[in-house]
């Protein structure tokens, strides 16, 4: 199995039984504690009266300590001492609440049921989570991805009031557990690839052509993640739309670029998934999801937060309740061979430092290499 490392590269080996780490706490604990920390923080935030945000509330920094025996605050645990920061935690939950994310709903999802780790976190090193409702990702991240987020939450905010429907990621809350003299950041988000819809197909698509073939070893894995060479390979004369959606779909995407680019955020992707409705007949009943994980789904699947026909659209006209459960939200299309297909997406990895040496990398190819456009592969 795969270990992370202290630095949060991902080694590979044929160790049995051996838990993943990431900076030398064990996955269990990390999972542990931040349901927790996330339980404790949320819960003591119900009792704050309801007010408008405030400039100064994207900079606040809540501190608690749990340790293990507890405290007349806090709940005794098994695990070692730590403490639980919560960034703009005022911020946090106007956004939750644009949303429609109920704060019931919020800690149920998060603390209710074991957190399920994701086997194949990809090469950004970060381990992550889902929950177990399949509602939330949370993802680890780097101290100058939080710091980013950190300094974007005030233009994040007014992006939102003046347009809510997005594709952008949708950051539900930004946490720090700090134990034995190490820092792991925490940012919870919306789930894009619902686990319990099999993804036929996974892309991550950069708009460029340079290098953006998956290799060999990506491949080779049960459910591989794909590019943009491959993504024009297989969807070679597009994917087709009714006029309404792809109005909407372009739209949402010029918009969000255009905000990326005000943010001056260069490196991000499209995450794409694509489920062939006309393949679902043919999967096995209880297939292993694309993700890979053996967990027992709940009996009755909810329609996620946040879908991907609703960030484009808005919740839109009342839809048969069948209907609504058994697409998860995705958006209709076909392919060239008249197949029908529900895709699933959303801007990833906006956080993501744009060092110096990535402008220079940058600026090199623009010279060599002609760019595509995320519109070209529509």
């Amino acid at each position: 199995m795969s270990t992370v490392t202290e630095n949060g590269n991902a080694t590979t080996g044929d160790v049995p039984n051996v838990e993943k780490t990431y900076k030398k706490a064990a996955s269990s604990e990390i999972k542990g504690t931040i349901q927790l920390g996330i339980g404790y923080t949320v819960g003591n935030l119900t009792s704050k009266p309801d007010r408008d945000v405030l400039m100064q509330d994207f900079y606040v920094v809540e501190s608690v300590f749990l340790p293990s025996e507890g405290s007349n605050l806090t709940p005794a645990h098994h695990y070692s001492d730590f403490r639980f920061k919560t960034y703009a935690p005022m911020a946090f939950r106007y956004f939750r609440e644009l949303f429609g994310i109920k704060p019931d709903d919020y800690l149920y999802s998060l603390c209710n049921e074991p957190l399920i780790e994701l086997s194949n976190p990809g090469a950004s090193g970060s381990m992550f989570f889902v929950t177990s409702d399949d509602e939330f990702i949370i993802k680890t991240v780097q101290n100058k991805e939080a710091e980013f987020l950190q300094k974007l939450l005030p233009g994040y905010y007014m992006n939102l009031n003046q347009n809510p429907w997005t594709l952008l990621p949708k950051f539900y809350g930004l946490y720090c557990h700090q134990s034995g003299g190490k820092n792991t950041r925490l940012v919870v988000m919306n789930n894009v690839l619902p686990r319990s819809m099999r993804m036929h197909y996974k892309y991550d698509l950069k708009g460029s052509t340079y290098k953006r073939r998956a290799s060999r070893k990506e491949r080779e894995k049960s459910c591989p993640t794909y590019k943009d060479l491959d993504f024009l390979q297989d969807m070679r004369e597009g994917l087709y739309f009714d006029p309404d959606t792809y109005s909407a779909l372009m739209k949402t995407l010029e918009r969000d670029c255009r905000v990326l680019e005000s943010f001056k955020i260069m490196d991000y992707s499209l995450l794409l998934g694509v489920h062939v409705l006309d393949h679902a007949a043919k999967d096995k009943e209880g297939e292993t999801s694309h993700y890979n994980i053996d967990n027992k789904r709940p009996s009755v699947q909810k329609v996620l937060y946040s879908t991907a026909l609703e960030s484009i659209q808005g919740p839109g006209k009342k839809v048969d309740t069948l209907i609504k459960e058994s697409t998860m939200g995705g958006i209709p299309a076909k392919n060239h061979k008249g197949e029908r297909l529900l895709l699933f997406m959303g801007i990833i990895d906006i956080l993501q430092s744009y060092r110096f040496i990535k402008k220079l990398e940058h600026s090199w190819k623009a010279l060599v290499y002609d760019g595509v456009s995320n519109k070209d592969f529509f």
